[in-house]
């Protein structure tokens, strides 16, 4: 995919018809306008068409006012408020909202390039189902993340995949993208972070990927991986010690739910 000077005859006929970007927005004043300034910039040079579609998790600073602000500037530019549910249920209602062939959810703070795009659209229009960027798969890199992020996560990492998803590399990075079709099944689906989510009080880092990407493998979907650039954050929302302790709750959920047969279920909604 080329990022300028691409014409429409060459693109995928799904393509054709555009992506979706879901930007989940929890108190990022500070963040938002450059990475809105950035994104739509980038996307304004694609052949392909495209939407944003910010979602705002009950901010209570500017968040929302900005998000609209750009609304006004620029149509393909979508706001959704939502109350304070946590991250996984405004990546949720984005995804939900999305209508184009293929959507991809980005993290506020753009931890991972918009250009990194290049590396997820290829393989959905090749007929990958789901694409998890990567900070661990070949050709990815992470910039500037403490030494301490880095063990948390392969802690972590090393526990799901060892009862829950063998093979996956990175379950957790922000940015993956979908067949949208396919992305409304599994969305819908969600048993932990679903409709029902209760509303949260600060920051929430949760296991809800891992979830997406257990009913991933049970529905035998297309799941690639693919090396992405990752820039760590100063300004992260990550409380170490209870959100760890949250996301492994959320491995153990997600364990006793498919021992209880509730993912068997599922899978029989989603077959019929």
């Amino acid at each position: 995919m080329t990022q300028h000077g691409g014409t429409r005859e060459h693109l995928p006929e799904a393509l054709l018809q555009g992506v979706d970007l879901i930007i989940p927005a929890y108190n990022e004043e500070t963040r938002l306008p450059e990475t809105l300034e950035r994104v739509v910039a980038y996307l304004r040079r694609q052949p392909y068409p495209w939407n944003v579609i910010v979602v705002d998790d009950g901010s209570d600073d500017r968040t929302l006012a900005i998000a609209r602000g750009w609304q006004e500037q620029e149509a393909r530019v979508q706001v959704i408020a939502s109350d304070h549910r946590g991250k996984a249920y405004a990546v949720r209602t984005g995804i939900l909202a999305a209508q184009a062939p293929y959507v991809v959810f980005s993290d506020a703070d753009l931890s991972v390039p918009i250009e990194e795009l290049e590396r997820i659209l290829p393989l959905l229009s090749g007929g990958a189902d789901v694409v998890i960027g990567s900070r661990e798969s070949a050709g990815a890199h992470r910039y500037n993340e403490p030494a301490y992020r880095h063990v948390m996560g392969r802690v972590y990492n090393l526990l799901y995949r060892s009862v829950l998803l063998p093979g996956v590399r990175d379950s957790q990075c922000g940015f993956k993208g979908f067949r949208t079709a396919v992305a409304h099944q599994l969305f819908q689906r969600m048993l932990l972070y679903g409709a029902d989510a209760e509303p949260v009080r600060g920051g929430m880092v949760t296991g809800f990927d891992i979830e997406l990407l257990f009913l991933a493998r049970r529905w035998k979907l297309n799941v690639v991986e693919v090396g992405v650039q990752w820039y760590y954050g100063r300004a992260s929302k990550v409380r170490p010690v209870r959100d760890t302790v949250r996301m492994v709750g959320d491995v153990l959920r997600i364990l006793l739910y498919a021992r209880l047969g509730r993912y068997n279920q599922q899978r029989s909604e989603h077959a019929s």
